[in-house]
């Protein structure tokens, strides 16, 4: 997708929008999780362990999620990785994200 993308997106010049585009691509990436979760298509391998974790944790969607992206994000730190504004956006808001995603699927989809 971002191949295809950015031929029709342009690169942000000042900070604030920088900023604008990855809280709104958070909000994207949470979006379509929620609709391929949905539609029960099969989840990916952290999308996967997201919900294995919630059903046997019984703990919001939420939190489980921003669990497994801090815990990645800590560990490529660890290894020496660099750690920057739109990783930290993406770890912290991608769980609140998802939860999002599905409700607004979810209400979509089954609204008649």
């Amino acid at each position: 997708m971002i191949d295809l993308s950015i031929n029709f997106v342009g690169t942000p010049n000042n900070y604030f929008s920088q900023i604008m585009m990855a809280v709104i691509s958070v909000l994207l990436v949470g979006l379509g999780s929620g609709f391929y979760l949905i539609a029960n298509l099969g989840p990916g391998p952290r999308d996967g362990l997201m919900t294995g974790l919630q059903r046997k944790t019984n703990l919001p969607i939420a939190s489980v999620r921003a669990s497994i992206e801090i815990s990645v994000v800590f560990t490529g730190w660890y290894l020496g990785g660099t750690v920057g504004i739109g990783t930290l956006l993406f770890a912290f808001g991608v769980g609140p994200a998802v939860a999002l995603g599905l409700y607004i699927v979810d209400k979509f989809s089954n609204s008649k």
